[in-house]
């Protein structure tokens, strides 16, 4: 198995990025996150997981090792494969997953395509007891439903997901309240 990849970008895809390692080319499966990180001939280390099936060998990268275990995780949910697992990394921060699992809300599990009611509450009912330090931690800071209609809100806006989330994280603590920070996110999305 390929644990870990360190090369060249030469490649860069919406889905994946194709990395260069002494002269072959690897094509790695990673998050939106971890594209718009990456540059064309920037030398990237990836962790990585090696999905083996009959037809295919599908290698999916992650820039930290947090990541990529949370990915195994969601792959001992049985129905989850790796597109799933990947897709669900894509739809909120990790935190945010975690904390979302640990205390029941499917909200951002339903999001992702493929994954419906059933599946999101199969994923929380296998992994609340794993993720239960994260319960103890979800009453602070931003709530997980205000951090969704902020994202939404952007996204009707016309705004991607990934702009969203990334502009969210650039919003100060001290600015309180859904439609205040609302208007801060248009006022960073406005000056870039």
């Amino acid at each position: 198995m390929i644990a870990r990849l360190e090369g060249h970008i030469i490649h860069i895809n919406e889905k994946f990025l194709v990395v260069d390692v002494h002269g072959v080319g690897y094509k790695v499966f990673v998050t939106a996150d971890t594209i718009t990180s990456c540059e064309l001939l920037d030398t990237v280390a990836l962790w990585t997981y090696t999905a083996v099936r009959e037809n295919s060998l599908d290698l999916y990268g992650f820039l930290t090792t947090e990541e990529m275990s949370f990915f195994e995780l969601l792959l001992d949910v049985s129905g989850i494969g790796p597109k799933s697992a990947l897709s669900i990394l894509i739809v909120a921060p990790l935190d945010t997953l975690k904390k979302a699992i640990a205390t029941g809300d499917t909200s951002y599990l339903n999001k992702v395509s493929g994954i419906g009611k059933k599946t999101a509450e199969k994923i929380v009912i296998e992994l609340r007891d794993k993720l239960q330090a994260f319960k103890d931690t979800a009453g602070t800071g931003l709530s997980m439903r205000d951090e969704g209609d902020i994202i939404e809100a952007l996204k009707s806006l016309g705004y991607s997901q990934n702009e969203a989330r990334e502009t969210l994280k650039k919003i100060p603590d001290s600015i309180k309240g859904t439609s205040a920070r609302i208007k801060e996110a248009l006022k960073i999305l406005g000056s870039r």
